[in-house]
């Protein structure tokens, strides 16, 4: 009998990795004849990434709530000075969300066998409804320090009451084993794109060095312009893709330190063309100052590419390694400094650590990880 498997998310209308590892794993459950749909909170296309038409999708107006339609215009009539004013309408909007969400699952849930609540608000929402926590899994994509006071120390004790809690790196494993004995260390899948790439042309490589992500503050991108700057790239480029609030100010950053001969921006493009970009190139550079897992290093490893990350918290621990790059303590730039001029003053060294990145992404595909999630699945039942 096809076990019947619902997954519940905010959107997927723009890019964010957790729609996409998300609608990855779905799209491949569902080809292995699971029956599965997916829950967003937000009505419109959810078509950024491409979802398999087998797929049931059900969408709610999370905006059309009554606390987020009068409430928070109340608050910028009469609290227009009040300090916290945008984190308080945040939270009407969170509640009025959960009711939309609550309303549609106390309703729907006896249709499914299994519910997959894909970020911790929800996840936390979800548990304080022992029923249907029973057969909802927590599948923790952010940083298990987040949360505050409410998300966090208020309502994460109900976690016990969910059927389970899957986490993608280590460290949020022991964290979450203290509410749920039931928790489970299961990496994310890397998608159907990458995991097509069968072969790997490393001669038609070029002498690039990349980086692929958001562009805000925690993801640092203005310390790897600086250590870039610093290196003597020889004949080596600087591609920096993504968009974010410091694209602008990353730009003049470049112009400014006259580095608009080595170092371009190609602002936001599709997965399609990320991994083009990724084939092309030979170093992925990574500064950020936190993660949960650090999917782009994966998508990187699977196109040949050499890593050199910080090792913030969390995930690139979990996966940089001295067979597919360098792992950087936190902030030491000269270090980082060193071990990439190292890799361009040597382009055999280079070439090696390519192929032996290859390589390594091997076992990260797929078929291995999912059938974690079918243990899960079909096992652990409360």
């Amino acid at each position: 009998m096809q076990k019947k498997i619902l997954f519940v998310y905010y959107q997927n209308v723009k890019p964010g990795g957790v729609a996409r590892v998300m609608i990855n794993l779905a799209n491949e459950l569902c080809e292995r004849e699971y029956d599965v749909s997916i829950l967003f909170l937000m009505e419109g296309d959810n078509t950024f990434y491409k979802i398999n038409p087998e797929i049931k999708i059900h969408t709610l107006n999370s905006f059309g709530h009554w606390g987020f339609n009068k409430i928070n215009p109340l608050l910028d009539k009469y609290l227009k000075k009040f300090r916290y004013r945008y984190n308080l309408k945040k939270y009407v909007y969170d509640f009025g969300q959960w009711d939309v969400m609550n309303q549609w699952l106390k309703k729907n849930h006896s249709q499914y066998d299994l519910i997959i609540s894909c970020w911790y608000k929800l996840s936390a929402q979800i548990s304080t409804n022992k029923k249907i926590a029973a057969k909802t899994i927590a599948w923790e994509h952010s940083n298990f320090e987040v949360g505050g006071k409410i998300w966090g120390n208020f309502l994460r004790p109900n976690y016990k009451n969910l059927r389970g809690i899957i986490c993608i790196n280590k460290a949020s494993v022991e964290y979450y084993k203290k509410y749920n004995e039931r928790t489970f260390l299961i990496p994310n899948i890397v998608g159907e794109l990458f995991e097509s790439i069968q072969e790997m042309d490393f001669e038609s490589k070029e002498n690039q060095l990349i980086y692929v992500g958001r562009l805000d503050e925690d993801k640092n991108v203005r310390s790897l312009i600086e250590t870039v700057e610093k290196t003597n790239l020889c004949d080596f480029k600087f591609k920096i893709v993504g968009d974010g609030p410091e694209l602008e100010s990353l730009k003049k950053l470049v112009v400014v330190k006259n580095l608009s001969s080595q170092i371009s921006f190609t602002g936001r493009l599709s997965i399609d063309e990320i991994k083009n970009e990724l084939l092309k190139s030979k170093i992925f550079l990574f500064m950020s100052k936190s993660e949960a897992f650090g999917m782009v290093l994966l998508e990187a490893l699977f196109a040949g590419n050499a890593l050199i990350s910080y090792n913030c918290n969390y995930g690139p621990s979990d996966i940089v390694n001295e067979k597919n790059g360098y792992l950087i303590e936190m902030d030491d730039e000269n270090k980082f400094l060193e071990n990439l001029q190292n890799l361009i003053n040597s382009p055999e060294l280079l070439h090696q650590l390519n192929q032996s990145s290859f390589q390594e992404s091997k076992k990260w595909h797929k078929e291995k990880i999912i059938k974690k999630f079918e243990v899960i699945f079909n096992e652990n039942k409360r």
